[in-house]
């Protein structure tokens, strides 16, 4: 991994994440703490973040089960990390909604690596929870939002020492998600703008038939922060 680049200060943080402290039956999920998943992670980080070019943070809820829950790279499950990013794995081969819909953005905007030159994929939280072997936001319940916003305040701060551009943001979520970092934006005054859009796993799961229309949409909007 080269010297300090935005792919060493991420592959950093990574390692250095623990798990906050959580209500009774909440589960943190954890990939970093597999070594094997460091190694895909790493991989993922000097393929397209091998520089010191700053890129727009995309900010998602917080991992799922079948996404960066397993793979460790928000918005990809093991599919579009062996056959869209080209780095090998040995974990199932399944399909998550978000990272359908993510992927396919992607591609309308000229494949990973023209992606990756002026975006990077991160949550709120950036590690992910689930009740009972079931997905779980960390806003679903109030005790949860109160433990985890200390790990979201001090994890953000962290990531946008990568190299993050602090004059806009895009936010995965028009309610919940964009409500709660509106707040904390107010406070901290990480970003002077948000751009809030529907969540990819709403736009899969109810409006599938529209897929190919809401990924040019948003191009279109990823493209317009940039400029």
């Amino acid at each position: 991994m080269s010297r300090d680049t935005f792919a060493k200060r991420a592959y950093a943080f990574y390692t250095s994440l623990r798990p906050p402290a959580v209500p009774r039956g909440v589960h943190v999920m954890n990939p970093y703490a597999d070594p094997k998943i460091l190694g895909y992670v790493r991989a993922f980080l000097d393929r397209y973040f091998a520089d010191n070019h700053e890129r727009v943070l995309v900010l998602g809820i917080n991992p799922g089960r079948f996404g960066a829950g397993i793979t460790g790279i928000t918005f990809t499950d093991p599919v579009a990390l062996a056959d869209i990013c080209g780095i090998e794995n040995d974990l199932q081969r399944r399909r998550e909604p978000s990272s359908i819909f993510v992927y396919r953005l992607i591609e309308e905007m000229g494949g990973p690596r023209a992606f990756y030159r002026d975006f990077f994929l991160t949550a709120v939280s950036p590690l992910g929870f689930t009740r009972a072997g079931n997905n779980l936001n960390y806003y679903d319940e109030p005790a949860l939002a109160r433990k985890v916003t200390p790990f979201i305040i001090r994890t953000m701060e962290q990531q946008l020492a990568f190299g993050a551009r602090r004059d806009r943001a895009i936010v995965f979520g028009r309610g919940q998600n964009y409500r709660y970092l509106e707040r904390l934006n107010a406070d901290h005054g990480w970003f002077d703008s948000l751009e809030p859009l529907d969540h990819p796993r709403s736009i899969v799961q109810y409006k599938r038939k529209q897929l190919e229309a809401y990924a040019a949409r948003y191009a279109q909007v990823f493209e317009t922060v940039v400029r």
